[in-house]
């Protein structure tokens, strides 16, 4: 009996220092469980830092993309100084091709003038060719009736 009790201290030990070392492999199994879950929740928080890290560089790749289209546009125009030249250039010859518009509308006026003189002067031509056309008939005929009585 003895023995059998030496054997059930002995097991009862042993179940002891199992019934331990499961306690200690529990509490190690949750330290490592809770590491493992702050390590997924530190993951996921790099993750989400990572993803805002990406829509930056997508944004920030957009508007380089958009800038450098801008660029070339702006590079397809010349620059202000050119610009203002251009204007100035353009002002100048503006004005001097308004000074011509004044003097060729100046001269249109004179040749209108001219021209209904010059149609005035034919009208009158015309009334007096006309005129002596009439006394010369006039004239043809008071012969002719002259002629005529001095041959009766």
């Amino acid at each position: 009996m003895l023995s059998t009790l030496s054997q059930c201290e002995f097991s009862m030990g042993k179940t002891l220092l199992v019934y331990d070392m499961n306690l200690r492999e529990m509490e190690n199994y949750e330290k490592i469980y809770k590491d493992i879950e702050n390590n997924i929740a530190a993951a996921h928080e790099k993750i989400a830092e990572c993803k805002k890290q990406i829509l930056q560089a997508k944004r920030i790749r957009k508007n380089r993309q958009e800038y450098d289209a801008l660029a070339k546009v702006i590079q397809h125009h010349p620059d202000r100084h050119e610009t203002l030249k251009q204007l100035e250039a353009l002002g100048k010859e503006l004005q001097h091709l308004s000074h011509i518009k004044e003097n060729v509308e100046d001269k249109l006026e004179l040749r209108r003038k001219q021209f209904h003189v010059l149609l005035s002067t034919i009208h009158e031509l015309q009334q007096t060719l006309e005129n002596d056309e009439k006394l010369s008939e006039a004239e043809e005929s008071q012969e002719t009736h002259m002629e005529a009585e001095t041959k009766q």
